[in-house]
Order: C-alpha cells, then structure tokens, then sequence
C-alpha cells in the first residue's frame, strides 16, 4: 500500500500542465468521483484497523497535494490570460461582422421630417398619455363620438379621463394652444387603439400629422402641399386622388390616396384589389377647433393632415404584413442594414 501512495505522489509532482485542459484533466484522474485518490478512500474498509488512521492521514496528505497544484496552476492560468488581455490595444477601430441599420419604420419616418423640412416645417413631439381635452374635446369630439368609446381608446383612468392617445393631433392642440399664427409643424410619435391585430392594422402605431396655419390659407395649399410630398416620398410618377369624408376637427375633410406601386394599378390585397392606397387624412382646420386653442378663426384659417407610418413603410417597401414590423425578426429587419428609402 506505501508503495502504492508513493507511485500516485511521485506522478502528481512530475505533472506539469499546459493549459486548463490538461489541468482539468488532471483533477478529474485523482480527484474525480472515480479518481485515484478518491478510490483510497474507499479501501480503508481493507485496511487493519491499527493502520487505519495512519492511511487515512497519508490519503488525506495527498489529496492536499493535489488540490494545491490544481489552484496553482488555476491561478497561474488566469493571470497570463489578464496579461494577454492587458496586450490589446482598446483605442484600435472595432471589427464588427454584422453592420447595425435604422429600423425600417425609422428610415420611413425621417424621410418624413426631411422632405417637410424643406418647405418650413418644424417637427414637435407630445406625451402618450393625454387628458380628454387634448385627445377629444378640443377636436371637437362630441361627447357622445364613438372614439370615446371604449373599443377605440385605450383609458387609463376614468372620471376625468385620461387615455393613451389614439392620435397625435393631441400635440396640434398643445402647439397651438401655446404659439401664435403662422404654425407650421409635422407632429410626429406613436399612438395606441383598441384594435384587432391582422395583417393590416395594430393595437399599436406610428402617425405623423401636419398642421399649417396662417392668414388666408387654402384648400388649393393643402393639395399642392399633399402633391409634393407624394411624389417626394413616391416617386415623380406617382398620382394622388381625394375623396370627401369626414373628421370632426376638419371641415372640409378629404382622404388622400396614392396609386399603389406594389402591384402597378391591377389590384392587391394592400390595396384592396383597387390600385389605389389610403394613405392619409386631411381637411382645413375646423374653425371651432382654432376658437378652442385661443387662435381667432375669423382671422386665421390652416389645413392638417395625418399619416400612419407603417402604412407609408409598406408601400414604400412592399411589405404586405404590418405585424412584421414589430416582431424584431432579424432575418426580416436585416433587409434594412444597407438599404435608404
């Protein structure tokens, strides 16, 4: 047996690693469950009983032997990898194997900005969750207007009421309650309605809206306004058409629509099998909403106009399925890593 402690001590002095591997290695042949040191244990039951407490002191004397050159050597390992670390120069440029890019909707959102920049419009932002004055009465939502209701509107507290905004017009409010005549601003951010999600809409969305008011302002402004924007965002081909509807806080109100590029006119499921797509709302400022916000209507007139970013970011990239857009799949968003709108 002393034959047999002095074979297993003189091996693990003679060992010298060379990585952690090898060390790990080592630790498992003499310390591992099934190790050699471990097995000694197992035979102080052989052992006469007189000699017993010596073996147990040499098995013990060895595994000590062990765990000091495990550490050791552990420790020696570590330090020549912090110094190997400590080498690298961190001022160096990094060398990325995956370029990053704009999310689609922001690249479709700040071609937005740009091309009404060019014409004099600033851009102005608002909170996400509103009061009833700023989302609804200062619109000219009547109390009994089914946006109130709660199918459309996300509330968040009742009596008074306070909701997540269902649209940025909230921000027109608040610009024109706190500016005087001329205004000229695209209000841009995201918005929240209580609807089914499908293919074609979201409980969540991104608009932009445009307000522009000023002494004599027209009809023939906003259509000119609205002619230039789509050819900018679509191409000089591209034609517009409007159709009477109704907004409580326009009068007269329209919808604009464009024809639709993804299928060249013939029909599709974005836009309805009718070569046309909705793309936004739009209308002259109805006088009751410029007396609600402190701007004499009898003086100034203005136009809005309001768009839905994913709406726009569809057409833009023919892309059928606006879920899409909020799902983060990296296989759909790094078609975005190199392309510009």
């Amino acid at each position: 047996m002393d034959e047999l402690l002095k074979n297993i001590l003189d091996r693990m002095e003679g060992f010298v690693p060379s990585d952690k591997t090898e060390l790990e290695s080592f630790k498992v042949q003499f310390l591992g469950k099934k190790g050699e040191i471990t097995s000694l244990f197992g035979k102080m039951k052989d052992i006469p009983a007189e000699q017993r407490k010596d073996f147990g002191l040499h098995v013990n004397k060895l595994k000590e032997v062990a765990q000091q050159k495990i550490d050791f050597y552990f420790e020696k390992f570590e330090n020549e990898l912090f110094e190997e670390k400590s080498k690298i120069d961190f001022s160096l440029p990094a060398n990325f194997s995956h370029d990053g890019g704009r999310h689609p909707l922001s690249i479709v959102t700040n071609k937005i900005y740009d091309i009404f920049e060019r014409i004099g419009f600033s851009v102005s932002y608002g909170p996400e969750i509103e009061d009833d004055w700023h989302n609804f009465s200062a619109l000219n939502f009547a109390k009994e207007h089914p946006a109130r209701d709660m199918q459309d509107t996300f509330f968040v507290e009742k009596d008074p009421d306070i909701a997540l905004r269902t649209h940025t017009s909230s921000i027109q409010v608040r610009i024109m309650e706190n500016n005087k005549p001329p205004i000229r601003t695209i209000c841009a951010g995201r918005v929240f309605r209580n609807e089914t999600v499908t293919a074609r809409s979201h409980c969540i969305f991104h608009q932009v809206e445009g307000l522009y008011i000023d002494k004599k302002v027209s009809f023939a402004d906003l259509k000119q306004t609205l002619m230039y924007f789509a050819k900018e965002m679509f191409g000089e081909e591209t034609k517009i058409r409007l159709r009477p509807s109704y907004f409580p806080f326009t009068e007269p109100s329209a919808e604009m629509d464009i024809s639709c590029d993804i299928c060249g006119g013939k029909g599709c499921n974005l836009c309805k099998y009718s070569g046309w797509v909705e793309i936004l709302g739009c209308g002259m400022v109805d006088p009751n909403v410029l007396e609600n916000c402190g701007i004499d209507s009898k003086v100034y007139s203005g136009f809005a106009f309001g768009m839905g970013i994913e709406r726009m970011t569809q057409q833009l990239y023919k892309t059928k399925d606006i879920r899409m857009f909020f799902e983060n799949d990296i296989r759909f968003l790094s078609q975005f890593n190199s392309f510009n709108a």
